[in-house]
């Protein structure tokens, strides 16, 4: 098959048509950029099935000072202070950013905006859009915005399968269309693809989002961090549709509590109860549901009657199963929902390879921790954008050449949802890492379908067994013991498929790591 190569003298390329990709895109403006999209702008990115909200400290009662705390309390030890700092100190400006770009959020009588509660925050700093509609409205705005802004040119309908690297940086993007593929020759290029939803039977994340990103990182050599911390929301309708219905925490935040058969609020001796910590939560409900329980999200009372207006699309997931919640308790378990760890990067979203950016949930920045603070990665991806954008700008080009020429298969994580779903959920322990090590080992080194998948399963595993204590999101039944001093993790492909072969050699976790 003949290959379509481009040369883009100069034009930055951008990953990915989320809320990270299309900021950054309007914040190079007027330098103009390419921008990939794997599907129709607005039509398949996690952005826009965000409830929650941002988070800024926006209320009279608020200020970043506290937004930060709150953030580091979550994050279990682990956060970067300083990318943490200047983040949420950046974060209000971000929301007017958007509004200006013409995000209609939900406002109060006055014209400030109405801000929600959510778990672990110590005020009300979530701003929210059309109630749980806050994602949907956010990319409605960025997408009319990109349409019509002339120096943004989107292709949509192709992805990006490799990154072509010569004397270490950056000078190329081979990509797929159904055309053929195609090579964009470049010295730039940003990712911005989102998560990693696609690789467990129940998340709440579009199924085609498969780290296809941190693959295009790991396999031109860059550095990742904290890959083993994945949250897990704890309120998903529990049912038969995958990607699973998120019930957004703001509904805990109005008041809603989480009852198991006998009507009994279980997380009573819990510090923060329902609004504890995710992490707190979701383990709390996996024991409860190990115990032979059920778990349940009781909305009768509080919302109560106004739940339908506030949550418009929880409630028509609920209608859609059969469940009024006005009279009905609502069936709920815990589902994959957000990856903290990512491409290592710094706060201009510079990776360890020349030439090569990110941003969103793909990027590691040190903000999340351990375990995220709710609706701050909505936040984090507005605030870094610009800083992305700026650094892209300032980057010279150093040209960009052709070295690939292998077309490669769209990629297929079914063989990995069952390895990952098994040894990396809500608990885990070394035997079930290690199985899982050793089954995604063969998987990666195939070069098909399953391989990219496989590769980034295969890195979060080792870095998940490398890390013998529990801390936020990353729970060791084997190793429970909390961290004395928590330090952030860091690998590499190469790093992690030599841990694994020598893994499958020897009997004992200690003698591989």
């Amino acid at each position: 098959m003949s290959m379509d190569v481009r040369d883009l003298t100069g034009l930055p390329v951008i990953i990915g048509g989320g809320i990270a990709g299309l900021m950054t895109a309007l914040y190079l403006a007027p330098e103009p950029a390419l921008l990939l999209s794997r599907s129709p702008l607005g039509a398949d990115a996690s952005s826009g099935w965000a409830q929650g909200g941002l988070a800024a400290s926006l209320g009279e009662d608020d200020e970043p000072a506290l937004h930060l705390s709150d953030t580091l309390a979550a994050g279990d030890g682990l956060c970067d202070t300083q990318a943490a700092r200047r983040i949420v100190y950046a974060a209000p400006a971000a929301i007017e950013d958007l509004a200006r770009l013409g995000a209609r959020f939900d406002r109060t009588p006055a014209g400030a905006f109405r801000l929600g509660l959510e778990a672990a925050h110590g005020r009300r700093r979530i701003v929210h859009a059309g109630g749980d509609g806050s994602g949907r409205e956010v990319m409605r705005a960025l997408v009319a915005a990109v349409r019509s802004t002339p120096a943004i040119t989107v292709v949509e309908g192709i992805e990006a399968r490799r990154l072509a690297v010569q004397d270490g940086r950056v000078t190329g993007v081979l990509a797929n269309r159904s055309t053929g593929p195609v090579f964009f020759a470049t010295g730039r290029v940003v990712v911005a693809t989102g998560g990693i939803g696609g690789l467990f039977h129940d998340s709440t994340n579009p199924l085609g989002s498969c780290g296809q990103g941190l693959a295009l990182a790991a396999r031109a050599g860059a550095v990742l961090a904290d890959l083993e911390f994945i949250q897990f929301h704890p309120t998903t309708l529990d049912g038969p549709d995958r990607p699973m219905p998120l019930i957004s925490e703001a509904v805990r935040g109005e008041g809603a509590v989480i009852v198991d058969e006998t009507g009994r609020r279980f997380l009573d001796g819990v510090r923060g109860a329902e609004l504890a910590p995710r992490d707190i939560v979701a383990r709390a409900v996996c024991k409860h549901v190990a115990e032979g329980h059920r778990v349940f999200l009781d909305v009768r009372e509080r919302p109560g009657a106004t739940f339908a207006r506030q949550f418009p699309t929880i409630a028509s997931a609920c209608g859609k199963a059969g469940i009024d919640p006005a009279s009905d308790l609502i069936p709920i378990r815990p589902a994959q929902h957000y990856h903290m760890g990512g491409i290592a990067v710094d706060l201009a979203g510079r990776t360890s390879v020349p030439g090569l950016w990110a941003c969103g949930e793909v990027a590691s920045t040190g903000l999340h921790g351990a375990n995220r603070l709710a609706s701050n990665s909505l936040t984090e991806a507005v605030v870094c954008a610009r800083w992305v954008a700026e650094s892209v700008a300032a980057s010279p080009d150093c040209g960009g050449k052709r070295d690939i020429t292998t077309y490669l298969p769209v990629p297929d994580p079914t063989p990995v949802r069952p390895l990952l779903s098994r040894g990396l959920g809500v608990t885990r322990d070394g035997e079930g890492l290690k199985e899982a090590a050793r089954a995604l080992l063969p998987l990666s080194q195939r070069h098909d379908a399953a391989s990219d998948p496989a590769a980034v399963g295969l890195m979060i595993t080792i870095a998940a067994l490398r890390r013998r204590e529990s801390l936020g999101a990353h729970f060791r039944m084997d190793f429970p013991h909390h961290a004395t001093v928590a330090r952030r993790s860091e690998i590499t492909l190469d790093a992690a498929v030599a841990a694994a072969r020598e893994l499958a050699s020897c009997p004992t976790l200690e003698s591989v790591l």
